[in-house]
């Protein structure tokens, strides 16, 4: 097998990346939902990625959607925007007040109530009680140590054609240097590396944002 070429990446990439990143426009509801995250405590995901939520919601035609970490709801409702009307999110988080809070920015988006579900705990336990291939895409953006239960996890609700969607892939840029080893680093090397090589799924790393880990179940 032939050496494999080295892809050449000009001066101006951190330019492109930053203008692609910025040129979504967000509407006042995306807008509070970012400062009640702020005001929480909550890192958000950047108006790159939520336009890419959307769009990828929207391609997939999923009707029936899972959110591993809801934050504020700045996600959801990027979700729920690319997401047919009939369509369904069921989100879960482990603070209630984080789940008020994307309650409340559902709402100001005009999500009927019937298109949510919000479900307070542990992604880990609530997770098994779903069912088993009932879902079209599946969103994580929760804590680091368990994303490989939850990508096993997924794989088993979506159904085939479904699409995983993994946030913060590359870990601020971490994840491309060997020489980084700490212990989130070395979870999502791995992660996406088993995505890679797992025989039900075909795999794609988007660099937007922090990285989004795309994954469609055959």
């Amino acid at each position: 097998m032939p050496p494999r070429k080295r892809i050449l990446m000009s001066a101006d990439k951190s330019t492109s990346w930053s203008y692609a990143e910025d040129l979504p426009a967000e509407d006042e509801v995306l807008l509070h939902a970012r400062e009640r995250s702020f005001e929480l405590g909550v890192t958000p995901v950047g108006p790159g990625v939520g336009a890419v939520l959307t769009v990828l919601a929207a391609a997939s035609k999923a009707q029936t959607a899972v959110e591993i970490g809801t934050g504020a709801g700045v996600s959801g409702v990027c979700l729920l925007r690319g997401l047919g009307p009939q369509a369904v999110l069921t989100t879960i988080d482990v603070d209630v007040e984080h789940l008020r809070a994307a309650r409340e920015a559902f709402q100001e988006a005009g999500s009927p109530a019937n298109r949510t579900r919000t479900i307070s705990g542990r992604a880990g336990d609530v997770l098994p009680r779903l069912t088993d291939s009932a879902y079209d895409l599946v969103f994580v953006d929760a804590d680091k140590p368990g994303i490989p239960g939850y990508v096993e996890q997924a794989v088993r609700l979506l159904k085939r054609g479904g699409l995983l969607i993994i946030n913060d892939a590359l870990d601020k840029d971490r994840v491309a240097n060997p020489a980084a080893r700490d212990s989130t680093t070395v979870v999502l090397r791995q992660v996406g590396k088993s995505i890679r090589d797992d025989d039900r799924l075909a795999s794609a790393m988007l660099p937007t944002g922090d990285g989004l880990l795309v994954a469609v179940k055959k």
